[in-house]
């Protein structure tokens, strides 16, 4: 949808009109459809308009940037507490480790998370083997 101020040129009457788009504008004002609806002229046309933006300041900018930064780490954290709480660090064997419950139904008590190259969660994916990757921030050891 877009908004035109419209003039009619006969009563100088400014009104408002909403069109689909500026195509469809165009469509209606050759068929002649667009009309004054003070005198019913339609001798109707554009006013110079320009756009309502809203201009946050550098340091509104900013502070969101902040503070959207602090919840996103806020909750990576939390995610690494949980994972930490809940799995076995198996470090670099990740690989190794994924492939050994899933051919050997090798048992566990908790699930794993360590380090995989790209290159190994894909293989990993083509064998079969469901992993995610989540963003890990490192700022103490395992």
């Amino acid at each position: 949808m877009i908004k035109y101020n419209l003039c009619c040129k006969k009563c100088d009457l400014n009104f408002d009109s909403w069109f689909a788009s500026s195509k469809e504008y165009d469509k209606l004002k050759k068929k002649k459809l667009i009309n004054c609806h003070n005198c019913g002229s339609l001798n109707v046309g554009k006013n110079l308009m320009a756009p309502k933006l809203i201009n946050k300041t550098p340091k509104e900018k900013n502070e969101k940037n902040i503070l959207n930064s602090q919840k996103i780490k806020k909750t990576i954290n939390e995610y690494q507490k949980f994972i930490k709480s809940n799995f076995d660090y198996v470090g670099e064997n990740f690989a190794y480790e994924a492939r050994s419950i899933h051919y050997n139904d090798k048992k566990r008590n908790k699930g794993i998370y360590g380090k995989a190259s790209k290159k190994d969660l894909k293989e990993l994916k083509e064998e079969g083997i469901d992993t995610q990757m989540i963003p890990w921030v490192d700022n103490e050891n395992h």
